[in-house]
């Protein structure tokens, strides 16, 4: 079955919800490996309350770590550190979305940054984007970034408010497809996000892909 990865051009910019919509249009499976972060609700949940997946289909983490920062600074706290070989892909029997921690570069450890991870992977990357200002260059250079590495990108998904132009200018520039844009919602209920997303994006896209 087809997987993804759902990876961000920097901290923030909605890849948890984007992750929530895509996982609950496909009916996939769901994993984090690295959550930075214990206080509060994490993004395995955020994403099982806002797609309605069963237990069984929110995957464990393979490292929950306590502090909200970089992977490899959070571990060091913990007193742990991360073994990127021991991240292997689990096996699904449907389509599977796969969240990153932070950013393409964002470090596993002070030698392996999150990219190296999915040059080893070589699976399809759905890269999500902020559209306010700054973006124009993160998305550029996280374009650049796994193009250089020959990883598969699927295309751009923003999250925010309408900028036609910027929008524009990162796929021309970038060579990238734009998926679609998932707009801010007041009241984010599994219902809204369903309904924002089915606006937005053509799931049949995501379907046929996952069909491969």
């Amino acid at each position: 079955m087809k997987r993804f990865v759902i990876a961000g051009t920097d901290t923030g910019v909605g890849k948890t919800i984007f992750s929530a919509a895509l996982a609950q249009a496909l009916d996939a499976y769901y994993w984090k490996p690295v959550q930075s972060g214990l206080d509060g609700e994490t993004d395995s949940q955020t994403v099982a309350r806002l797609s309605g997946l069963s237990p069984a289909r929110v995957l464990p983490e393979k490292w929950r770590l306590n502090t909200p920062v970089s992977p490899h600074y959070s571990a060091k706290i913990d007193g742990v550190e991360i073994d990127p070989e021991r991240l292997a892909l689990p096996e699904c029997d449907r389509p599977l979305v796969i969240e990153t921690a932070g950013g393409v570069m964002t470090p596993l450890t002070l030698r392996v940054p999150t990219i190296d991870m999915l040059a080893r992977w070589r699976i399809p990357v759905i890269l999500v984007a902020r559209t306010s200002l700054g973006t124009i260059n993160h998305s550029l250079l996280s374009i650049e970034a796994l193009r250089r590495r020959n990883i598969p990108l699927l295309g751009v998904a923003f999250v925010g408010e309408e900028h036609e132009n910027t929008q524009a200018t990162i796929g021309t520039m970038g060579g990238a497809h734009i998926l679609g844009r998932l707009p801010f919602v007041a009241l984010l209920t599994r219902e809204t996000l369903r309904a924002a997303f089915n606006a937005s994006f053509r799931a049949a896209e995501f379907a046929q892909c996952a069909e491969q």
